[in-house]
């Protein structure tokens, strides 16, 4: 797994974005140390469920090299702490503090209190899956608003999604999962693309606070989803 996040981070990093993004960050280079610990930890055995979210937050895996990587849950939950590098080129609302940084991540939040409630431990966790994000940059605008990989020129987006399908396919071959689910609507339709043919693939409701939806209690909604795919038990009551 390790050697696949090598190989994916080196294969971004030669890629070029034009306007309106003004800054890149790729913290599986400066934020590799937290991010190879996240895998040996966490990545070593076969999974039954692979779940797959979009790209690097802010204030979550930006900081901490941890998908969806709300710097509390990764300390305390997950156990990992490293130091934390700088990006080439650091946008100055957009700092990087590592796990200093005193912003929460909401939608790393919910989706770390989630498991952790679920689960009860970060090694339990891993016995049923791994969370991995399908690209590992995060795009900002002169203005620091986030822009998503979905919404770059064509020809940028191609050349993006074609590293990422790569990792994607070596990660479910790793890893054999007995599912992928997305971790909403864009995650799924990736993993579909080119993972549907050997593998189940569905979603689960994205936890980003812009989501009226999501704030509507994410946690609660996402249990009665994975209770229909036959991922978890539905509670009693």
């Amino acid at each position: 797994m390790r050697r696949a996040a090598r190989t994916l981070s080196r294969a971004v990093d030669g890629l070029e974005f034009g306007a309106p993004v003004t800054h890149v960050y790729n913290p599986l280079e400066y934020a590799w140390r937290a991010h190879a610990e996240y895998l040996r930890r966490f990545a070593d055995s076969r999974k039954k469920v692979l779940y797959v979210g979009m790209n690097p937050g802010p204030w979550g895996m930006s900081q901490t090299g941890v998908p969806f990587g709300e710097v509390s849950w990764v300390r305390e939950f997950l156990g990992i702490e490293t130091k934390v590098g700088k990006p080439p080129r650091e946008h100055p609302k957009r700092p990087i503090d590592g796990f200093a940084c005193a912003h929460r991540e909401v939608s790393g939040s919910r989706v770390w209190g989630a498991i952790s409630e679920h689960f009860g431990s970060a090694q339990a966790f891993a016995r049923h899956g791994l969370i991995v994000s399908y690209c590992p940059l995060a795009f900002m605008e002169a203005s620091a608003r986030n822009r998503t990989p979905d919404k770059l020129a064509r020809h940028e987006r191609d050349a993006l999604f074609a590293a990422c399908d790569r990792h994607l396919v070596s990660v479910a071959r790793i890893l054999e999962p007995g599912r992928v689910i997305g971790i909403g609507a864009f995650a799924r339709d990736r993993a579909r693309a080119v993972l549907g043919a050997e593998f189940r693939v569905d979603s689960i409701l994205h936890p980003s606070p812009a989501s009226p939806i999501a704030n509507r209690g994410w946690a609660p909604q996402v249990r009665e989803q994975l209770a229909e795919l036959g991922v978890c038990k539905r509670r009693p009551g």
